[in-house]
């Protein structure tokens, strides 16, 4: 794991610092046993993976929610009580679910409110090997200087999800604290699975998969923005294409109170459909569909896209034609 993160996205560190955990779950979970008390405060995008925040309320923690734009996390925007933050958890380089990147300048920025603060940032980093367009982004991790980033990665999104190993890149004096909570919490990550994985990786076949995987979701992802251009053009904005495996629609012509309803009336079309609404403790003020492609084919891809079309097209007759009544 070290090699790898070394080659492919910078990450500074020796085997010692590597924690191997079931899933990236885990890995949040642990940090938030060591690392929060109740009443602690934690930076949280927004929007954000509702994982984490389940977490992080779980352990009793006071979430303070961190606008995100195009440049990912907005650290000057920070609301005041941020100075006392213990944790930030933030997804730099394909921020879930807004596919934004963070800059090199919000980077830093991040870094040095965590040493000015004393807090530690955890750097998810769920999806980076699926990048589309543009140079690699480094770790937020390679940048640190101070031993105040957490790096989270997974197998699961690239491999298979059944597939429960992850990895926690360490700062040296978070490694036995850790490691301990681990001990107590399940004892140890599946030996077998790791033995296997890391021939898979020593041998050269999972970077060789990863490549087949980029060729291949690169062709869905193409896919998908086509039909969307074809059967919805400016009626819609996208965020999140140039990387990951998912996008994020805004619906311009659907209220946010209206979307269950869409919700309803595509899935009797056999269309499923994930509003982003959950992803934010604050409700957006659009309508937004979080939409995957990953395990479609790109026949899947067209009609599904051609159904919700349909869909929004009868709606929109049936809306009209009641004004008209009235």
């Amino acid at each position: 794991i070290a090699d790898y993160l070394r080659r492919s996205r910078a990450v500074v560190c020796d085997p010692e610092q590597i924690v191997v955990v079931n899933g990236s779950q885990q890995a949040l979970d642990l940090t938030a046993r060591v690392l929060l008390d109740p009443g602690d405060r934690v930076v949280i995008e927004e929007p954000h993976y509702q994982g984490a925040r389940q977490v992080f309320l779980a352990a009793g923690a006071e979430l303070l929610p961190g606008r995100v734009d195009a440049e990912g996390l907005d650290v000057a925007a920070l609301p005041k009580e941020a100075a006392e933050a213990r944790l930030a958890f933030v997804t730099p380089s394909h921020q879930y679910p807004s596919g934004a990147i963070m800059s090199l300048a919000r980077r830093l920025a991040l870094l040095s409110w965590a040493e000015d603060t004393d807090a530690y940032v955890l750097e998810d980093d769920y999806d980076s090997e699926y990048r589309y367009e543009g140079r690699p982004v480094e770790a937020v991790q390679g940048l640190d200087r101070n031993g105040r980033v957490i790096y989270v990665g997974t197998f699961s999104k690239v491999l298979f999800p059944a597939l429960r190993l992850g990895y926690m890149v360490l700062p040296r004096p978070l490694v036995q604290p850790i490691l301990a909570a681990k001990w107590l919490t399940d004892r140890h990550t599946s030996t077998l699975e790791q033995e296997m994985l890391t021939d898979f990786i020593r041998e050269g076949h999972f970077e060789r998969h990863l490549r087949r995987s980029r060729t291949r979701n690169a062709a869905l992802r193409a896919t998908l923005l086509e039909a969307l251009d074809t059967h919805f053009g400016s009626r819609i904005s996208i965020s999140g294409a140039n990387a990951g495996i998912h996008l994020l629609v805004w619906l311009h012509d659907i209220a946010p109170e209206q979307l269950d309803e869409l919700i309803v009336a595509a899935a009797r079309a056999d269309v499923g459909l994930y509003p982003v609404t959950p992803y934010y403790m604050t409700p957006p003020s659009q309508a937004g569909l979080l939409l995957g492609y990953a395990a479609m084919t790109e026949t899947d891809i067209r009609d599904g896209i051609e159904r919700l079309a349909i869909v929004l097209r009868q709606r929109h007759q049936s809306v009209t034609a009641s004004a008209i009544s009235v």
